[in-house]
């Protein structure tokens, strides 16, 4: 479940709790899923930016961890795929491409 489909039926991003959005895996790796509108519906990059700014403020980086990866899309449609980029919140890129079509 995504922090947007969450928010949605909460009623906003405010009435979420780290522990609803966050899945806790083998080793201890944590995971969150942004979401976004329905495909051709919205700005999606609005996921992403609503996700990481709700991550901040419910202290997710306040941990000690290891690495923080963002798997985003090279689409810059709107903007907020970049955000992990423009706001400095990256130390280090790694751009992965493939020739497929769907990639």
């Amino acid at each position: 479940t995504t922090v947007m489909h969450l928010a949605a039926e909460a009623g906003s991003v405010e009435d979420l709790e780290l522990e609803d959005v966050m899945a806790v895996g083998f080793g201890g790796v944590k995971c969150v899923e942004s979401g976004g509108p329905e495909p051709g519906v919205g700005c999606a990059g609005r996921g992403v930016i609503t996700a990481i700014n709700f991550l901040e403020e419910e202290g997710a980086y306040d941990e000690d961890l290891d690495f923080v990866f963002y798997d985003v899309l090279g689409d810059v449609v709107c903007g907020g795929f970049a955000m992990p980029i423009r706001e400095n919140k990256a130390q280090e890129i790694y751009i992965v491409v493939s020739g497929e079509m769907m990639a």
